[in-house]
Formats: structure tokens, C-alpha cells, sequence
């Protein structure tokens, strides 16, 4: 028996449409899109672009400026490292994971900018003024998590969002946890960029995720190549996607995502968080009255956190609780989830945490069997 609860990592198992997509894929699409004139490769650059207006759809972009990565963190690198010039400022938050963290620093490294850190409160007010205090005249770009990867809690974006329009800022949201399950658009939230993963939430293969970008966004090249287009230029196209897009595209993990969206719409994104939420609740509540288990976050509350729960069990480090747990057939994530500045936060740097992120498939009768078996360690 295997309860999975690591779904903040990877959705596990995928929706039986989506493992149908894979092996159709691999049949009948593993060519390359805009790089023959034969049907082939025609349909594939079709079928590419269906995905990106599923996706435009869901989160409020234009199809074009769907730019196809391999995961969330070369999505932000492509979007913070490309929106930044040279004396730059930037502010991220007190819980970003090391997608954002390790970007800025490097740049801070390379002397290419500055940034500052904000700290994260269950005041959605609170945070945003943290966020405003910390402009400076040379503030371009704000980037902020949707929900925390390692805690579950969630940044109120749109009031992010608000305060970056009144300030003129390039607000990039990292979309890891939220994208799929959380209620996201662009032109509400005031988003510039939208970056998410495609195997999470959104239920496609691993090795994919995306850039939303803004109409009216510009983003300096990345990675430069092969894009079957202006072929005869040594320079880099100047639009979207191709700008971005150098090279082959993962036409598998690409269609995957279509299906995964699929299955998303039929069910309803409401429905789903609805359904994790029920089930991470009843677990935060019944951990929470065992006198052994340490909970760090206030109890999970609809519309302001994800189905992620975050503990430790007796002085055990976490990597001991989740190796005994594995023992049942529990599968968690121990550690510090690549996420240092949100264990900072939370004060959970000597041990790190065990994390549970629940998702769609899970059931009430496995969080009841952890809970029987959390009891017997």
C-alpha cells in the first residue's frame, strides 16, 4: 500500500487521459513543430498551439505569449533575469523558494542588481505594506510566490498586484503551488508574469511548465537558437514566443498538459481545492491534538492557504519521521523543500519539516490511515 502525499513535488498518480496523451504523443506528434512543411510537423505546430490557448484561457494571456519551458524554475530565471538591467532593485518575500532566491542573489553576486526581502503575515495588509515599504527609486520588479511550496499559506497576490500598478513594477508570480487549483488571472491580479509548472496542479508529464507574459512585457533573450523561424538571421526573433523558445519543444510533456487541463475543467478548480482542503484540514486538526507533533502555521483556512501542512514529530529531524512513515508506505517530503528563507521565517532551520501536500486523487480514508499510523510512531 502507498499513500501518496507529496504532491507539492509532483502530482502522483496522473489522470488516465493524461497517461493516454503520452503514448499518443510519442506515436503520432514526435515531430518537430514549425520545422517541416509536411503534414506531420504542421499538425504538431496545431497542437502546440491549442495547448498554449488552454492556457491563455485559464490564467488571462494571449496565446502568443505563452512561452514553453521545462519547469517553473527555468520559467523564472528566463522572466526575473530578463526583466532586470544593470542598477536594478528587486523584492521578493520572506518565503521564496530557491527558484527566486538563488536568481537574485546571483545577480546581487554579479553586481547586476539589488534586492530586498519582505516578510511574509497572515495580515494581507500587513504584507503588502511590507512589500511597499522596501521601494526604492531604483524598484523595477517585485516577485512573490502565489502560495508557500514548504507551508501552504498564501500571499493575497491581487493586493500585490495593486500596489505594483500604483508604483509602476513588473510583478512576476511564481504560480508552483496555486496554478491549477487556485483561482489565478492576470488582468485581475494585476500579473505581468505568470510562471507555473505543468506537472504539479496542472496534471501533465514532468519536464514541463511555462511563462505567461503580459501583452505589453518585453523580456530579453535567454537562451538563443534554432526556432524554424527567421532562419536566415543570426539574430535572435524579436517575438513572442519564438523569442524564447529556442530549440525542440517537448511536444510529449506539451500535449500532457493539454489533457491535464482537461481533466481539470471537467471536475471544476473548485471542486478540487474543495476536496483538498476537506482532507488537509482534517489532518492539520487531528495532528494538532497530538501532544508529540509540532504544527507551524495557523490552522488552514479557505481561500488563504493550500492543502500543504508543515510539522515535526517528538525531537526527531524530520528525514527520521519521514523514513519511519515510509515504512507504512507513506510517501512525504522531509527537509527544508529547497526553501530556506520560508524555514528562516517559520523558525525551522535545525531540523526542517515534514511536509504533506495533498492532492485530488487523495482520499479520506488514507488520511485517516496516516493519522492511525502518525499515532504509532
Amino acid at each position: 500500500m502507498m499513500i501518496y502525499f507529496d504532491n507539492a513535488a509532483t502530482s502522483y498518480p496522473k489522470p488516465k487521459s493524461v497517461v493516454q496523451s503520452t503514448l499518443n504523443a510519442v506515436n503520432n506528434y514526435s515531430f518537430n513543430s514549425g520545422r517541416g512543411g509536411y503534414f506531420q510537423s504542421i499538425k504538431c505546430g496545431e497542437m502546440i498551439y491549442s495547448v498554449r490557448e488552454k492556457i491563455a484561457s485559464l490564467f488571462g494571456f494571449s496565446p502568443d505569449r505563452i512561452v514553453f519551458t521545462k519547469n517553473c524554475t527555468e520559467a523564472l530565471n528566463i522572466s526575473i533575469r530578463g526583466s532586470v538591467k544593470h542598477g536594478d532593485h528587486i523584492i521578493i518575500s520572506s518565503l521564496e523558494h530557491n527558484s527566486v532566491a538563488r536568481v537574485v542573489e546571483l545577480l546581487k553576486k554579479n553586481s547586476v542588481a539589488q534586492y530586498d526581502i519582505a516578510d511574509f503575515s497572515y495580515d494581507d495588509d500587513e504584507t503588502v505594506s511590507n512589500f511597499e515599504r522596501l521601494i526604492k527609486p531604483n524598484t523595477s520588479l517585485v516577485v512573490c510566490m502565489h502560495s508557500s511550496n514548504a507551508f501552504g499559506v498564501s500571499f493575497p497576490i491581487r493586493k500585490i498586484g495593486e500596489m505594483c500598478r500604483r508604483h509602476n513594477l513588473r510583478f512576476i508570480v511564481d504560480a508552483a503551488q496555486g496554478a491549477g487549483t487556485a483561482n489565478i488571472n492576470a488582468k485581475e491580479d494585476n500579473i505581468d508574469i505568470l510562471c507555473a509548472p505543468g506537472h504539479k496542479c496542472l496534471m501533465g508529464d514532468m519536464g514541463t511548465g511555462f511563462a505567461a507574459i503580459g501583452d505589453n512585457i518585453e523580456l530579453s533573450e535567454f537562451i538563443v537558437g534554432g526556432t524554424g523561424s527567421s532562419s536566415l538571421s543570426l539574430n535572435q526573433p524579436d517575438f513572442f514566443p519564438d523569442k524564447l523558445e529556442s530549440g525542440t519543444l517537448n511536444n510529449i510533456g506539451i500535449f500532457s498538459l493539454k489533457k491535464g487541463i482537461e481533466y481539470i475543467e471537467g471536475i471544476g478548480m473548485e471542486n478540487i481545492y474543495s476536496h483538498e482542503m476537506r482532507l488537509a484540514s482534517f489532518l492539520y486538526n487531528e495532528l494538532s491534538e497530538n501532544k508529540k507533533i509540532k504544527l507551524y502555521t495557523k490552522p488552514l483556512k479557505f481561500g488563504k492557504s493550500m492543502p500543504i501542512i508543515s510539522f515535526n514529530y517528538s525531537d526527531y529531524p524530520s528525514e527520521k519521521t519521514a523514513y519511519l512513515l515510509s515504512q507504512y508506505g507513506i510517501c512525504t517530503r522531509a527537509g527544508f523543500h529547497c526553501s530556506p528563507l520560508a524555514h528562516k521565517h517559520f523558525s525551522t532551520l535545525e531540523n526542517g519539516t515534514v511536509r504533506l501536500s495533498l492532492g485530488v486523487f487523495n482520499t479520506m480514508n488514507e488520511c485517516k490511515s496516516f493519522v492511525y499510523l502518525v499515532n504509532k510512531l
